[in-house]
């Protein structure tokens, strides 16, 4: 049952993807012991790293000072001994990534480029095997034009691929006019896989308090949807990773991410609301299913689904689109708008 991503030979492709499971040493090891092909940590924010280097400057002003007549010699308002985020996580990195025999690929959110891509540099030499990056950017200013949106994107993952030589994987959302073209900028821009999709914290209202009410909610099959159909779309036009995320709760699930043409099947939401273990259930299913498909291999059937490379994918888009409807005549009634 092993698959090929980002160039690293896993024993399966079910992936743990970052969540609260992977934020500790015996979290991480107790992923690899259900048999994951790899492990993704937990994400490490940009706003984090920067925080730990305007620090570290204040350390070394503060230690600028340091001779015997130093009026300011003992300050009170850096820590020296304290451990940020960013040394946790790094720390994190090298501990797991020596407790367990398979990948263990770091991730760090980010909404701009600036001095936090050095740390990326960092995560690689801690033991990461590769880098996911997940940019979470979400243009509240609505006189930004799109095109300055991707060409941040674009920035971000040019910058971080000339700070590292371990693979890098960008996990965008499918809010973009054109995602398929965009998926394929951030390749040339040096991306070696792409994970489908990122999920943006959508907020709830409470008309009683009448406010709006933050949240995180877990991801249902129906969210497998959007992500499957643009890997099946994007399969046979490139020829780097493709990481399916959202929406899995079953083998099936699993199977259908596969079929489209997913290299690996990232999930989270069934493991925190199952437990670690649920994942040798996911991967025996899977196992189960290649049996009474006849199929030997992963390879056997990835990208069964797609749509293939002498096809008008807009074509095709519109066939199922119309397909659809016709199909649902019988049990809705006529849905021409």
């Amino acid at each position: 049952m092993d698959t090929t991503y980002l160039g690293m030979e896993l024993r399966s492709p079910l992936v743990a993807s970052a969540g609260p499971l992977s934020q500790t040493v015996d979290g991480v090891r107790e992923l690899a012991d259900t048999g994951m092909g790899a492990v993704v940590l937990y994400s490490l924010f940009e706003e984090q790293v920067l925080a730990q280097a305007e620090r570290d400057t204040l350390l070394e002003e503060l230690n600028s000072e340091s001779f015997p007549e130093a009026t300011s010699y003992f300050p009170d308002i850096v820590d020296p001994e304290a451990t940020s985020p960013a040394q946790a996580y790094l720390s994190l990195v090298e501990r797991a990534a020596a407790a367990i025999d398979v990948p263990l690929i770091a991730s760090l959110n980010a909404s701009g480029t600036g001095s936090w891509v050095g740390f990326a540099r960092q995560l690689a030499d801690a033991g990461a095997s590769a880098l996911e990056l997940n940019i979470y950017f979400v243009p509240g200013d609505v006189t930004l034009p799109g095109t300055d949106v991707e060409a941040r994107h674009l920035e971000i993952v040019a910058a971080v691929k000339q700070a590292v030589d371990i693979p890098v994987a960008v996990k965008l959302s499918p809010f973009f006019s054109s995602v398929g073209n965009f998926a394929l900028q951030l390749v040339e821009a040096g991306a070696d896989g792409l994970v489908l999709f990122n999920r943006f914290l959508q907020p709830s209202v409470d008309t009683e308090q009448l406010s709006v009410v933050p949240g995180v909610s877990l991801s249902s099959p129906a969210d497998a949807k959007v992500p499957r159909t643009w890997i099946a779309t994007l399969r046979n036009r490139t020829s780097v990773s493709l990481a399916a995320t959202s929406g899995v709760e079953t083998a099936d699930d699993v199977a259908a991410y596969l079929l489209a043409g997913a290299d690996v099947v990232m999930t989270t939401s069934s493991l925190v609301r199952h437990g670690a273990g649920y994942a040798r259930r996911l991967i025996d299913g899977l196992d189960d299913w290649m049996l009474r498909k006849e199929f030997g291999s992963v390879a056997d059937f990835r990208g069964l689904l797609a749509v293939p490379a002498d096809t008008d994918p807009t074509a095709s888009a519109r066939a199922g689109y119309v397909s659809a409807l016709e199909r649902a005549k019988s049990t809705y009634g006529s849905l021409r708008g």
